[in-house]
């Protein structure tokens, strides 16, 4: 290995003194809740059929935020230093890529989503390729491939006997000198999906906000708490998006040159990097819990089946129809009904039409 770069990984032994007791424990209370939204909502997802790309894609988005969640113990372990230096090897490897190339599927299904409700929503009565279910199958299944496939070389190049200094193994001590370059090429492409996703959601929501206003101010609705409501299920998905993972992205491009290149900053800096980069990390891998409230919020079925299956109670098929269609979709559709009613004289019948689904 290149004495360069083995020297960047090794010489400046990381202080874990707290990060390897409070990042266990707060891994842990992730692991347990997200354990159990993410089996609850597979298992509810899993019997509603795939009508829509809405629905595709929030499929892909909860098998990603459970492969995720299942590597959880294994850093867990890693990080409290519990086992041998090849327990942290197999997390440096395979565990750890893992980890991070889920993160970024459900980052760019998020994006898909985003363009979704734009489509079906700004523009319900346009005919689009990618309202496909078909379609929707076959790019969910491009953006596993495409990343599945980039992060591979992050598992073959990590090739290299580790240092095991005083202190925890580097995972970077792990890879070539090609594996570090790659290492650090994957992290600037994975900035420029998030931020690329991040720039996409906005110009999407920007548009749904403006048709969500037009559209209640046409119809004269009173209800000024359907409003918030609609408000609140158009912004969760980007109010998620970025609470989540925006910290992570600043603090990441400086940590991983810290790792991956001789450069002069001392040991301290380093260290406190490190610890920005851990605690954003941990930041972003919250969304795995509030990923659900983002099937509570948009998707009608996934919510009268939750409540069915929390009260106990079955669930008639007739209650499946509205499947391809999201809670704001409903809404939108029925404010437009009511204004066409008002200008056909028919005031006297718009109300039940107005009426929100809750």
């Amino acid at each position: 290995m290149n004495n360069t770069f083995s020297n960047t990984s090794i010489k400046c032994v990381r202080d874990t003194s707290v990060t390897a007791v409070v990042f266990p424990c707060l891994y842990s209370i992730l692991f347990i809740v997200a354990l159990i939204l993410n089996s609850l909502a597979a298992w509810i997802f899993f019997n509603i059929p795939s009508t829509s790309t809405f629905v595709v894609f929030l499929k892909n988005v909860v098998v990603a935020d459970l492969l995720m969640t299942l590597t959880i113990p294994l850093r867990v372990l890693s990080d409290a230093g519990i086992g041998s230096w090849r327990l942290r090897a197999f997390h440096c490897r395979y565990s750890a890529v893992l980890f991070y190339i889920t993160m970024y599927i459900s980052i760019l299904l998020l994006g898909l989503i985003s363009l979704d409700r734009y489509l079906k929503i700004v523009k319900p009565f346009g005919k689009c390729i990618l309202q496909r279910v078909r379609v929707g199958q076959l790019l969910s299944a491009a953006v596993w491939v495409v990343m599945l496939c980039l992060a591979l070389p992050n598992v073959i190049l990590s090739d290299q006997m580790p240092h095991v200094p005083v202190g925890r193994l580097k995972c970077t001590s792990m890879k070539s000198k090609a594996g570090l370059l790659w290492h650090e090429g994957f992290n600037y492409f994975c900035q420029v999906v998030f931020w690329g996703t991040l720039a996409l959601m906005v110009v999407c929501y920007t548009f749904i906000s403006k048709k969500v206003y037009e559209s209640y101010k046409a119809s004269k609705s009173r209800s000024q708490a359907a409003s918030r409501r609609t408000k609140a299920k158009v912004f969760v998905v980007v109010g998620v998006f970025f609470i989540c993972f925006a910290p992570f992205h600043f603090a990441r491009v400086p940590y991983t040159l810290t790792q991956t290149r001789s450069m002069a900053s001392h040991c301290q800096a380093q260290n406190a990097l490190y610890i920005a980069k851990e605690t954003t990390l941990w930041l972003s891998t919250t969304n795995v819990c509030l990923d659900p409230l983002i099937y509570v919020f948009l998707c009608k079925v996934f919510r009268k089946k939750l409540t069915a299956a929390l009260c106990w109670k079955p669930l008639h098929k007739g209650t499946m129809e509205s499947a391809t269609a999201t809670s704001t979709q409903l809404e939108m559709s029925q404010i437009n009904h009511s204004n066409r009613l008002s200008y056909n004289g028919m005031l006297q019948h718009s109300e039940q039409y107005t009426m929100e689904h809750n």
